[in-house]
């Protein structure tokens, strides 16, 4: 009898609440990039079950999602005591957005990526509803945009009406360190082109480099025209450099955003580290309007915060 009360009151703990996070809108983000979802599970794959794992341990350890774009635009507008996640995935592969066809009609396949967002956001609607898509446009199949071509489109504008965001990944994954300028900007240009002849007027804000290389001069892929098309990207993400500073914080750069690869042992290491050290984690304060940080880190904020934005400290 003893035993089983003392493992019932075991069972008890592992299940109580954690003691809640101060506020910390100073602390890292992680910004996760995913690749392939399919089968096996290797390097640059992650199964549709350890993908659907992953929601449910972040979800459960108290991140909830945020779009790139808020992130870039300081617009945190999460409940008090949670942490921002945003999720990238890479290289428009077919296991990230697959339709089946069924009786005639075309459904999400639940097994792929954006399938299986939109059902955990029905089950939790509370963990958000955010992604980025950094998409190759004129890649060889099967990273032609989602590889199945009829629907390549609808899938575009599918994304842009759900709240998802689409992003630039260059034409045909171009390492950009290899070419100069024309190049380049074409590359650049012309994934944008290529996009808006799907979503007319979509802007692509924000630039994954193909194996995480900068072009000789990153002005060119910072802003830029060609082929009649300009492009201008707020920020520009790297293949890994672990999480991200805040958007609050001096240490910030958008041109040089890290990210973390979302296979097993890299996301449970930045989980376990910020466990161990939840000063280093961003903790929201529920009002998008107002920044909380640490007395101790207030010289830490950027001073070009917008005017709309005010600081507090606790």
């Amino acid at each position: 009898m003893l035993v089983l009360l003392l493992t019932a009151a075991l069972l008890l703990a592992s299940f109580a609440w954690a003691e809640p996070l101060l506020p910390n809108e100073l602390g890292r983000v992680m910004i996760l990039e995913y690749h392939k979802i399919d089968y096996p599970e290797e390097r640059w794959t992650r199964t549709p079950e350890n993908f659907r794992r992953d929601l449910e341990t972040l979800y459960a350890r108290g991140y909830r999602l945020l779009g790139l774009n808020d992130l870039l635009d300081g617009r945190v507008a999460l409940p008090a005591g949670t942490t921002p996640v945003v999720l990238t995935f890479d290289d428009s592969s077919p296991g990230q957005f697959r339709y089946l066809e069924r009786g005639g009609a075309l459904e999400l396949d639940p097994k792929s990526a954006v399938g299986i967002l939109e059902a955990f956001a029905r089950a939790r609607p509370d963990f958000g509803r955010a992604a980025t898509f950094f998409v190759l446009p004129g890649a060889a199949p099967p990273n032609r945009l989602f590889n199945q071509p009829a629907h390549a489109g609808a899938k575009l504008r599918w994304l842009a009406r759900h709240g998802y965001e689409i992003g630039n990944h260059t034409l045909w994954h171009a390492n950009l360190g290899q070419y100069g300028e024309t190049t380049v900007r074409a590359q650049l240009a012309e994934a944008q082109q290529w996009i808006r002849r799907h979503v007319p007027d979509y802007r692509l804000r924000t630039l994954a480099l193909p194996h995480g290389v900068y072009p000789k001069d990153v002005a060119w892929a910072l802003a830029g025209a060609a082929k009649g098309e300009t492009y201008r990207h707020d920020a520009i993400l790297m293949v890994a450099g672990g999480a991200a500073p805040s958007r609050f914080a001096r240490r910030f750069d958008p041109v040089r955003l890290p990210r973390i690869q979302a296979v097993g042992r890299e996301l449970r290491a930045w989980l376990a580290h910020f466990a161990k050290h939840p000063e280093d984690r961003f903790v929201s304060d529920g009002d998008p309007g107002v920044v909380t940080v640490p007395a101790a880190r207030r010289d830490q904020v950027r001073a070009d915060l917008p005017k709309t934005l005010r600081v507090v400290e606790r």
